[in-house]
């Protein structure tokens, strides 16, 4: 790892402090602030030229800020003679923005693709992107990880009686069984309508899950309002507890009252790809680490190793 060097913004700087710490690298120096009428200023301040650079910087909110960054970091670094510059994207902003499904409306998700492209960035590593074509939005290499390996393996030291994993709609299918063959369970579906962006109305629940303990596998929780309508679904049908695994913990809006107020999510386990700020914080939500899996990755990619046994299992 001599020859890499590791850098990120103002987004998640605690994450990439804790993938240094298990490459057992120092963090790269860069001055990052503001000039008096808002334009982002960026310096790096470690010499890059001839490295492998690494650039951590998940596009949460706020989005548009923390993708400039990333951006004028990226053009830093190539102008500056990196020798490889890897976009490190924990969240991907606007992916759920990844088709034309009304008229007069963009695809946002794949022009952040050409921002990205564009700015010089050789390659991608991110992780549980909200829809997999994503990958394809690139004309660079994708490295697609997923949180499957820390949030199963917090649910089998948890050791819950009688456990079934639920996806909580039918599009997240495909990874709720990868789940369910990873923690050796069953598998039930909530098949729901949604009435609006915001509103959904749950149908009817496809599977026997009556006197078990659910776990809702899911990417994105942002209001919660679907997630927590499944648990309340759950519930009725004879779900003894409920619990949540979810990659990205957005909790926008209203999300920490819902999720306090409600009697029928025991517990929400996410990972740290996005900050859970001091104000978001609450007894049910539960915080898992990615760190070792991105810093494994990172190490990979540099020796130029595959990392295809870091998500293999979780996309059959």
């Amino acid at each position: 790892m001599d020859k890499t060097r590791i850098f990120t913004g103002n987004a998640h700087p605690q994450l990439a402090e804790s993938i240094c710490r298990q490459l057992k690298v120092s963090l790269g120096k860069a001055l990052i602030s503001r000039f008096s009428e808002g334009e982002i200023r960026v310096k790096l301040q470690d010499n890059v030229r001839g490295k492998d650079v690494f650039i951590i910087q998940p596009t949460c909110p706020p989005a548009n800020e923390n993708l400039m960054e990333l951006l004028i970091m990226i053009d830093a670094a190539r102008r500056a003679s990196a020798w490889r510059i890897t976009a490190v994207l924990p969240y991907y902003a606007y992916a759920r923005q990844d088709r034309k499904d009304q008229p007069r409306v963009p695809i946002t998700a794949k022009l952040v693709a050409n921002l990205i492209t564009a700015s010089g960035a050789d390659r991608v590593l991110t992780m549980d992107l909200h829809a997999s074509q994503i990958q394809g939005f690139f004309d660079i290499p994708v490295d697609h990880l997923y949180a499957i390996n820390p949030l199963c393996e917090y649910f089998k030291e948890k050791a819950v009686a009688d456990l079934i994993v639920v996806s909580p709609d039918v599009g997240g299918t495909r990874m709720a069984r990868a789940y369910a063959k990873r923690l050796g369970v069953g598998l039930a579906i909530v098949d729901k309508r949604r009435e609006s962006p915001e509103k959904t109305e749950v149908m009817h629940i496809l599977g026997d899950v009556k006197g078990k303990s659910a776990v809702m596998v899911d990417d994105i929780i942002a209001t919660g309002s679907s997630l927590l309508e499944a648990a309340e679904a759950l519930k009725k049908q004879g779900v003894k507890k409920v619990f949540a695994a979810v990659s990205h913990g957005i909790l926008s809006g209203n999300a920490i009252e819902r999720l306090n107020a409600s009697t029928a999510l025991e517990e929400l386990v996410i990972t740290d790809t996005i900050p859970l700020a001091e104000s978001k914080r609450s007894d049910k939500i539960t915080v898992v680490s990615a760190a070792p899996l991105l810093a494994d990755a990172i190490k990979r990619i540099h020796d130029e190793q595959s990392i295809s046994c870091l998500f293999d299992e979780a996309t059959k």
